[in-house]
C-alpha cells in the first residue's frame, strides 16, 4: 500500500507526538537529576552531580537495589526453566486440556497487577500461611515471567526443524543429549531474550511487589515510591530513577536486537 505524501506527514507528525508524550517526561527525570535547585525550578538554573554522588551514598539505595538484582535474577532463572519445559510440553505433545493450560500459562501478564498481587497475597497469608518475604516476591514475579520466556521459546520451537531431532534419535542419543546438543542450540538466543525480557520486568515491578513483600523489606521501585515525596530524598529519587530507566532499558534492547538478528539470520 502506497501512501501519498500528505498522508506521511499527518502519519510521522502523529507518531511525533505521541513520542513525545512518550519520552519527554522521561527525559525531564533526566534533567532533574542534575538540577542543582531542590524544587527542580524550571528551567533549571544550574547543574550539580550533588545527587548522583548522594545516591550512591545513601545505604536505604544501595541494599533496594542489590534487592531487586537479586529478586530479578532469580525470577529469571525459575522462568527460564519453568517456561522452557512449558514451551516444549505444549509445543511437542498432544494431550487433553492443552489449549486450556496454554491459556493459564499466558493468564497471568493479561490480569491486572493488582488482582494478581491480591490473590498471591491472600494464597501466601491465609493458604499457605507463609509469611511475607523476598521469597515470596520472587515467586510472585516469577509467576509473570515465565510468559515472556515460554512466548519466546514456543515462538522458536515452531520454526525448529523436528527432523534434526529424530535423526539424533536415530543415531541413538538419548532425550537429555538430544536436547542438550540438538534443541538447546537453537533455543539459546530465545532462551537469552526471553530471560532479558523478563529481568527487566521483574527489576521495575511494583503493585505485585507491593503485596508480596514483607515487612521492613523493600526493592529499588519500592524504595522510590516511599521517598518521592519526602522533601530531602526528591533530588536522589530522580537519580534512582534514572539509574532504573538505563537497567530497564538495556534489556529490552537486548533482547529486541537478539529476536530481530535471529529473524533476519533465519
Amino acid at each position: 500500500m502506497r501512501l501519498s505524501r500528505g498522508a506521511k506527514w499527518v502519519l510521522g507528525l502523529i507518531t511525533g507526538v505521541v513520542l513525545f508524550f512518550i519520552y519527554a517526561p522521561l527525559l525531564l527525570v533526566v534533567v532533574n537529576s542534575f538540577n542543582a535547585d531542590r524544587t527542580f525550578g524550571w528551567p533549571p538554573k544550574g547543574f550539580t552531580l550533588e545527587w548522583w554522588g548522594r545516591a550512591f551514598e545513601n545505604d536505604g539505595v544501595r541494599s533496594a537495589l542489590v534487592s531487586s538484582l537479586w529478586v530479578g535474577a532469580v525470577a529469571t532463572l525459575l522462568a527460564l526453566v519453568l517456561g522452557t519445559l512449558l514451551a516444549l510440553a505444549l509445543q511437542r505433545y498432544r494431550f487433553f486440556g492443552r489449549d486450556v493450560v496454554n491459556l493459564l500459562v499466558i493468564l497471568p501478564i493479561a490480569l491486572p497487577g493488582i488482582v494478581t498481587g491480591i490473590a498471591l497475597n491472600n494464597m501466601f497469608t491465609t493458604i499457605l500461611g507463609v509469611p511475607l518475604s523476598m521469597f515470596t516476591v520472587v515467586v510472585a514475579h516469577a509467576t509473570f515471567c515465565i510468559v515472556t520466556v515460554f512466548n519466546n521459546v514456543i515462538a522458536r520451537l515452531r520454526r525448529v526443524n523436528p527432523g534434526l531431532e529424530e535423526a539424533s534419535a536415530d543415531l541413538g542419543a538419548g532425550v537429555f543429549t538430544t536436547f542438550w546438543q540438538v534443541t538447546f542450540p537453537q533455543l539459546r538466543s530465545a532462551l537469552l531474550a526471553g530471560g532479558l525480557l523478563a529481568f527487566a520486568l521483574s527489576f521495575d515491578e511494583i503493585i505485585v511487589t507491593t503485596f508480596t513483600i514483607g515487612a521492613g523489606e523493600t526493592t529499588l521501585p519500592i524504595w522510590i515510591l516511599q521517598n518521592l515525596f519526602r522533601p530531602n530524598q526528591a533530588p536522589v529519587v530522580n537519580v534512582v530513577a534514572v539509574v532504573l530507566i538505563l537497567i530497564s532499558i538495556l534489556p529490552i534492547w537486548l533482547a529486541q536486537k537478539l529476536s530481530s538478528d535471529t529473524v533476519a539470520g533465519k
